[in-house]
């Protein structure tokens, strides 16, 4: 998913990868169905003898387009291509559509793992996940991170291998 297997160092194995929660895109399907809806009905409603119907239909063809792309198509392009990727030696995050930003954490400089959920999160199964590492960024807090608990444990696991130098230990 964002780290290709050829990018991962000799004894290293890639433990999870995964994208943010599909909540992220509640809302963009939303604004696709009644995009979609509302495109739908004004091209229904524009009467067919009217002289500028021809005009009406482009504009809202091209209107409805615009707004696909950016309520829907384009949040979904962010959430695609926003990766995290665990694996025995590090904790990588991807993001970005046209530019790419990759940031990597070394398991061996992780400091602390902490996760933190609101009720409707609890009942989704994800979280925001914060990362404090003893590098320059300090703190990096992740929102919609899925199976928030298992991915948490997982991490702190790592960590306390890395501590111990069990680094591919199980």
């Amino acid at each position: 998913m964002t780290l290709p297997d050829h990018h991962l160092t000799q004894g290293e194995r890639r433990v999870r990868s995964f994208h943010p929660h599909w909540k992220r895109l509640v809302v963009p399907f939303v604004a696709l169905v009644l995009i979609a809806a509302a495109a739908g009905a004004a091209l229904y409603f524009i009467p067919a003898d009217w002289e500028y119907a021809f005009y009406a239909r482009i504009a809202t063809g091209v209107i409805g387009l615009i707004l696909l792309t950016i309520w829907s198509f384009v949040p979904y392009l962010q959430w695609k291509n926003t990766g995290y990727v665990l694996t025995t030696h590090r904790f990588t995050i991807s993001t970005g559509v046209l530019n790419k930003s990759t940031d990597e954490i070394p398991i061996a400089k992780v400091n602390t793992v902490s996760s933190d959920q609101t009720f409707p999160e609890r009942l989704l199964g994800c979280g925001t996940l914060s990362v404090e590492s003893a590098g320059e960024r300090g703190e990096i807090v992740l929102r919609d991170i899925p199976k928030i608990q298992d991915v948490r444990t997982e991490l702190f696991r790592l960590v306390e291998d890395a501590s111990d130098g069990e680094i591919d230990g199980r």
